[in-house]
């Protein structure tokens, strides 16, 4: 059964490597991931492996998904936005925690896609932008928390601006070789922590 795939995937794959927030663990357990792959790839939906979702994007492993959402300190009231929606994955493991997720994603038809599956699935408190995540959503902002789930090659200092004081960046820094990093806002700029290698897809803009 589906729910018995993904209690052993949160228990070899995110339990076994250091994830305790109890918040994030429900979730990963809650949310059906094989609703955001492929039909094709489904028998590998719980598998410890990033997918390709199509248009040369891919979902992130469980894992990562679930460790970058324990970085982010997540708490019920937050407002978060989320650049890279991709298959709409993380953004729902996100409102299955947070008050309200902003997410953007710059492949037309993937923010389609994500949108109308996110809709079906009964989230409410997720909002779909196709667009520049460099950008942001600044008529939305200040976020408690910005998930990015693309690599920009350095930090970008644009969206730590749509932050609050206090508020959490977790973000894939680098080209070849990327770090995960956390990023809190500070009244003086930010303050930067770094988490472990990581490989994601370049965080792109329209016109390159």
């Amino acid at each position: 059964m589906d729910v018995d795939r993904r209690e052993l995937m949160v228990a070899e794959q995110i339990v076994s490597r250091g994830v305790s927030d109890t918040k994030v663990l429900a979730a990963m357990r809650k949310v059906e991931r094989a609703a955001f792959v492929p039909p094709a790839l489904r028998p590998a939906a719980y598998a410890d492996e990033p997918l390709p979702i199509g248009h040369g994007q891919t979902i992130s492993q469980p894992f990562i998904v679930a460790y970058m959402s324990e970085a982010a300190q997540l708490k019920s009231g937050d407002r978060v936005l989320e650049i890279g929606t991709g298959s709409g994955y993380q953004a729902a493991i996100l409102a299955e925690i947070v008050k309200e997720v902003y997410t953007i994603e710059i492949v037309e038809p993937l923010a389609r896609e994500s949108r109308d599956r996110l809709a079906s699935l009964g989230y409410r408190n997720i909002e779909v932008r196709y667009g520049d995540g460099y950008k942001g959503w600044p008529e939305k902002a200040p976020f408690d928390v910005i998930i990015i789930t693309a690599a920009p090659p350095e930090i970008p200092v644009e969206l730590v601006a749509q932050l609050k004081v206090g508020g959490r960046m977790v973000v894939p820094v680098g080209s070849f070789f990327q770090e995960l990093c956390l990023i809190t806002r500070t009244r003086a700029g930010y303050d930067k922590k770094s988490l472990l290698p990581v490989r994601f897809v370049p965080m792109v803009r329209p016109d390159k």
